[in-house]
């Protein structure tokens, strides 16, 4: 399945032989204290910066509704935020990953995210668009 925007994420996940868990890595974008002007200047335009994980969250696909419901249900933690980056969990046997199992897998998140390696996870920024990053 092709997935292209967050219903096409969530229907694959229900779809799939095993029960998923789906991870969510909340990212605000910064600009590093050593920026030069042109950095400053294309940050300012919404362009260039650093991704600093700011919160992360497990769900089944089950306790999911609509990109707007995680965008609202993300207010409630008072951290700002411009992208998600999203992965999934198979369980095993009929059973999802419990919520205990996707810490480790979280923590790596976090990882790749500040070492730029998102290559692996889906994005989308806070108007639900999928969103695509060219290798640097």
């Amino acid at each position: 399945m092709n997935i292209s925007s967050y219903d096409d994420l969530i229907r694959a996940a229900r779809a799939q032989p095993q029960p998923q868990r789906l991870l969510f890595a909340f990212a605000k974008a910064e600009l590093p204290d050593d920026a030069g002007a042109a950095e400053r200047a294309g940050f300012a335009e919404r362009r260039g910066g650093a991704l600093a994980p700011v919160m992360c969250v497990d769900k089944t696909p089950e306790q999911l509704g609509s990109f707007d419901d995680l965008v609202a249900e993300s207010r409630h933690t008072g951290k700002e935020w411009d992208i998600v980056f999203v992965t999934t969990m198979s369980g095993r046997n009929g059973k999802p990953p419990a919520s205990a199992d996707a810490e480790a897998p979280l923590n790596m998140m976090v990882t790749y995210i500040h070492t730029g390696q998102i290559g692996q996870f889906l994005a989308f920024g806070r108007d639900g668009e999928l969103r695509r990053f060219a290798p640097a």
